[in-house]
């Protein structure tokens, strides 16, 4: 027989949710003084603060 699950647990997913769309992962290429490869780094942030990531150095 199948579990059912509990409408709190229904509402605490709906709330995470709806907090994880507001993150994106961001990949930002930066090239490499030494040999001049490129080299990507990955992170995730705010989308808020996307912006504020890729203009920094």
């Amino acid at each position: 027989m199948a579990k059912v699950a509990s409408k709190n647990a229904k509402v605490k997913d709906l709330k995470a949710a709806a907090e994880a769309k507001n993150w994106t992962k961001v990949i930002k290429a930066m090239r490499s003084p030494k040999t001049g490869a490129y080299t990507f780094k990955e992170t995730i942030v705010h989308k808020d603060k996307v912006t504020d990531f890729l203009s920094e150095k």
